[in-house]
């Protein structure tokens, strides 16, 4: 799967805060990809598109100019693996050295010493306003301008298959009733709703131990993507588990679906889940078609005006923006959908919604 996983950690810089300067915007004509891999993406609430990379920082799309923002600007780190924005408006980016807080002017950085280790680093911002991360450490939580350590339970397995690090937190989601989920390398699924925690893992349904995420559907029903393992010995595992809240299926029917690394399910405004299936190519599901006995219908889509940076089809990053324009973070680039394909964008565009 993409390097960028394995991406090792910087050197911790001294925390700071720094002016921030974008570099120059980037030329009309510019056919240099946005970043070879393209690992994370987010609308604010300005409508600006922002999207990680694995080594240029995090760049900007207005919706005139692409600004990236780097370790120059004040970033703590130029790989970029998670996105969010607080109540304030302040702008949240998770690297491989920790997490930078940008306020549209500088950047507060925040590692190890503000109590955030790791690599990796997710982020939630839930609705009451709190801001989680997770990294490679496990879970955290910011209060007093620091994170503090978020000690997650772990299950009783036979024996621990992990893709790099045992409780890694891949992924963080908070659903309808207010439960946060952790997503773990290892440890499987872990469900907090305040109080305490329930654990989730391949003996309860989960495809595999390994969950790189968690999305929630218009029903009620939790979708989760989980990857194969690598250590201590690799196992042909991983998968799409949806669970409706007293059983989970899997859908090994569904080529793709199981035996499968999936790192990213993303649901969009009408409701619509889409998956990314390595090496096979992006899934959309609709469950409202679910009645019954009948299990979700999937529509894939595999085809690309770039198939030579779509190889093995490694989707990283969905979002969607606020004029329904869909965008993906490919290894390999960045693309759009164009309702039937996907359409690779250069820094020099095409930037317009399809």
């Amino acid at each position: 799967m993409a390097s960028f996983f394995m991406a090792s950690c910087r050197g911790q810089a001294e925390p700071r805060s720094t002016q921030a300067t974008a570099g120059t915007p980037a030329a009309a004509n510019d056919s240099a990809q946005i970043d070879a891999y393209v690992v994370a993406a987010f609308e604010d609430r300005a409508g600006n598109l922002w999207f990680g990379t694995n080594g240029q920082g995090v760049a900007r799309w207005d919706g005139r100019t692409l600004r990236y923002f780097s370790i120059p600007e004040g970033l703590i780190d130029n790989v970029v693996t998670g996105i969010a924005e607080d109540r304030a408006g302040n702008l949240w980016f998770g690297t491989q050295a920790g997490a930078s807080r940008y306020d549209g002017t500088s950047f507060t950085s925040f590692g190890p010493r503000e109590g955030l280790p790791g690599a990796g680093c997710k982020l939630l911002v839930d609705r009451q306003g709190g801001i989680w991360a997770g990294t490679s450490e496990g879970a955290f939580r910011f209060a007093e301008e620091r994170f503090q350590a978020f000690a997650l339970p772990i299950p009783e397995l036979d024996q621990v298959s992990y893709k790099m690090v045992p409780g890694k937190v891949w992924d963080l989601f908070e659903d309808r009733r207010g439960n946060l989920w952790f997503g773990r390398d290892g440890y499987g699924a872990c469900r907090y709703d305040g109080r305490g925690f329930t654990l989730f893992t391949k003996a309860d349904g989960l495809c595999s131990n390994n969950v790189a995420s968690i999305q929630e559907d218009r029903q009620g029903n939790l979708w989760f993507g989980s990857i194969t393992s690598d250590l201590p010995q690799y196992i042909g595992e991983g998968g799409v588990s949806l669970y409706t809240g007293e059983t989970f299926t899997r859908f090994p029917e569904v080529r793709g679906l199981a035996a499968n690394d999936i790192y990213n399910i993303y649901m969009d405004r009408d409701g619509q889940v889409w998956i990314g299936a390595v090496r096979v190519g992006a899934y959309r599901v609709d469950p409202s078609s679910m009645s019954g006995t009948k299990g979700p219908s999937f529509t894939l889509f595999d085809r690309t005006d770039r198939p030579d940076l779509t190889t093995h089809f490694g989707i990283q990053a969905f979002v969607q923006d606020r004029h329904g324009t869909l965008w993906f973070g490919f290894s390999g680039g960045l693309f759009r959908f164009n309702g039937s394909s996907f359409v690779n964008v250069t820094r020099g565009g095409p930037w317009g919604s399809p």
